[in-house]
């Protein structure tokens, strides 16, 4: 399976962003809020750069949920397709993500670590093993931990100790080893720091 594999912090300081939602780029972007690099303090790209800041919009999303350009632009064009505002349509499709549903219901620290128990088996979808990060789930379906997910420290750890309040659209139970997707997300239950519209503008051009 393709995925980025280069350096997270750096990639994280560049787009003035905790793209990987871990402590390490948290900590990085505190102690040092500038670009990387021997001139990242001094010497910045034009801020007034139209295409500039539409770019940044779409890696920033692409880096969040983990996606490659290819993919990335299919699902624009899903998007694209649907009725009502693109923007808000292409998140949505992000967010009903299996990975980012298991990231959502805290089974995941990250959205890299959920995306890794997708893949490994670890998680149901209505009963039945699914390990395709990218499959979406849909209104009713019910995600839960394999029973030999159930066992494991980390996620249990995960489960205990993230201090991470459900979205709206999801609803746990079994005592958070199960989330049910009651509906799609609308925009305001979708937290990422993404300007949609500025990259409707730059698929656009």
């Amino acid at each position: 399976m393709a995925r980025y594999t280069g350096p997270k912090v750096r990639l994280s300081r560049r787009l003035n962003t905790n793209l990987f939602e871990n402590e390490k780029g948290r900590k990085a972007l505190e102690r040092r809020p500038f670009p990387p690099g021997q001139h990242g303090r001094t010497r910045r790209r034009s801020a007034g750069s139209e295409y500039l800041a539409q770019l940044q919009e779409k890696q920033k999303a692409k880096y969040i949920y983990g996606v490659l350009e290819r993919q990335f632009r299919k699902t624009y064009e899903e998007a694209n397709r649907l009725q009502g505002p693109t923007g808000e349509n292409l998140l949505r499709l992000l967010e009903l993500r299996l990975d980012n549903v298991v990231y959502r219901a805290g089974f995941g620290s990250t959205r890299p670590q959920a995306r890794q128990f997708v893949s490994h088996g670890l998680i149901l979808v209505n009963g039945k093993r699914l390990n395709i990060p990218s499959a979406r789930v849909k209104k009713g379906d019910i995600i839960t931990l394999a029973v030999k997910a159930r066992d494991m420290i980390v996620i249990q750890h995960n489960i205990d100790t993230l201090d991470r309040s459900l979205v709206g659209w999801l609803e746990s139970g079994d005592g958070g080893k199960q989330v049910t997707v009651r509906n799609e997300p609308a925009r305001e239950h979708i937290d990422v720091p993404v300007r949609e519209q500025l990259i409707v503008e730059l698929y656009s051009k």
